[in-house]
């Protein structure tokens, strides 16, 4: 018997999806930060991506050492000291080339050492990657947990 006094409410597939991309980021392997990425097509999910090595390689929760933590390295700078493959990158190379084409990307991400929200937010490489996938739209979360939808046109 359903209670009719009891409004259920459903999340707006931003959310949704954004909430499906943090799922996805569990599975990430660097000690730093861990990010998920869906990319979706007429509200159906295409590929999914996660930061850790590539395959075959050792990832750094499995040896225990991050250089860029070691180094203190701050976020967005020295990428090639990382192993790395991001979230988005993973997603693309995983994705059909054709489906990509008007597609939306997610990111989603959290900080390792408090579980706080990292700001997904695309870095500079990652940004170009997903204007030459021809991916339309990206929507993240930026650390102060604002949602931001960009076109990827407008990303620089």
């Amino acid at each position: 018997m359903i209670n009719e006094n009891k409004i259920q409410t459903r999340p707006d597939w931003d959310e949704d999806f954004l909430d499906i991309a943090k799922s996805v980021g569990r599975r990430a392997t660097c000690l730093r930060r861990r990010y998920g990425a869906i990319i979706v097509k007429d509200k159906i999910i295409i590929s999914t991506g996660y930061n850790g090595s590539p395959r075959g390689e050792a990832n750094c929760i499995d040896t225990g050492i991050c250089e860029r933590e070691r180094l203190k390295v701050p976020k967005g700078e020295r990428y090639e000291l990382c192993v790395a493959v991001h979230a988005e990158q993973n997603a693309i190379i995983n994705a059909d080339p054709v489906k990509m084409e008007g597609s939306t990307i997610y990111i989603a991400g959290f900080n390792v050492a408090d579980n706080s929200i990292a700001s997904g937010e695309p870095c500079k490489l990652c940004r170009r990657m997903i204007k030459n996938a021809r991916i339309s739209k990206v929507v993240y979360q930026n650390a102060d947990g604002k949602l931001i939808k960009a076109d990827s046109s407008s990303l620089t």
